[in-house]
């Protein structure tokens, strides 16, 4: 059994954006990347922080706009509209969740489909499915990434995603078939999921349930991704796998932490590269 490990990757990954930051600079393009945060949720305070702390560190520049839980619709999307005009940034990002009172596609979908460093616009979305270039939302972008490091290729395999969000299961089923992977996509209303699972060669799993992947789920010899993200009884973060016993089954697993969690701040700072680069 392999470690996949995302955190060595992710350094490697900003490290090679600092230097194409410094490049850009160089030609007189300083990268720009805005964040907006509704509300006080910590969770979502944290991951902003660590967004605007991995900016720093690679040269990007960035702003966060904090908004208050009971900011108007409106007002969210009047930031956008100034966002999408300021040529100085690239990327926009919306930190999700929203609060319930904002309607959240109208949000996404008022970002400029260029500056969706996110890969959540439907236009990005859509040029997923079909194969086109465009923005893919950065976990399952993440993903890719270290399978490609590891020299792991999705052609020809049987494989399975766990999870059907928007945010990481439907992007992850894409990015793979698009690698003409054959995949399984199970969910809540999946009614046997072991059988789905048991057959998969690769097996990428972003539910946030405890153990939901056991031993006896898993074939022998599989690749496992953990993109689940939980806090045990002790308060120690675990994924959605079983490690400790399903590691003694498959050839390469993602630890948690460690794994797929370093890859996506990494992708989103080369995600907003990118859209620098592509800007007129």
């Amino acid at each position: 059994m392999q470690i996949l490990d995302g955190k060595a990757l992710s350094q490697k990954i900003t490290a090679h954006v600092a230097g194409e930051v410094k490049a850009l600079k160089a030609e007189g393009i300083t990268p720009g990347l805005a964040v907006m945060v509704v509300g006080d949720d910590p969770a979502s305070h944290a991951y902003v922080g660590m967004k605007a702390k991995m900016c720093k560190n690679t040269g990007i520049y960035s702003i966060v706009h904090e908004m208050p839980d009971d900011i108007s619709q409106e007002k969210i999307l009047e930031t956008i509209a100034m966002m999408n005009k300021n040529p100085n940034i690239n990327g926009i990002l919306v930190q999700l969740p929203l609060p319930s009172h904002i309607d959240e596609e109208a949000v996404l979908g008022a970002i400029d489909p260029t500056k969706d460093v996110d890969g959540f616009h439907p236009c990005n979305a859509g040029k997923l499915v079909l194969g086109m270039e465009g923005f893919a939302p950065c976990t399952p972008l993440g993903v890719m990434e270290l399978l490609n490091e590891y020299n792991i290729d999705p052609k020809g395999l049987d494989a399975c995603v766990v999870g059907a969000s928007n945010i990481v299961g439907k992007p992850m089923m894409n990015l793979i078939l698009n690698k003409f992977a054959t995949v399984d996509i199970c969910h809540i209303h999946t009614k046997d999921l072991k059988a789905h699972t048991s057959r998969a060669d690769l097996l990428i799993v972003g539910v946030g349930k405890i153990n939901l992947i056991t031993e006896d789920m898993v074939k022998e010899g599989a690749i496992i991704i953990d993109i689940g993200i939980n806090r045990n009884e002790e308060g120690k973060l675990v994924g959605d796998v079983d490690y400790a016993n399903v590691s003694e089954k498959c050839s390469f697993i993602t630890p948690v932490p460690g794994g797929v969690g370093p890859m996506t701040i990494a992708m989103l700072m080369q995600n907003t590269i990118t859209a620098a680069k592509q800007r007129d």
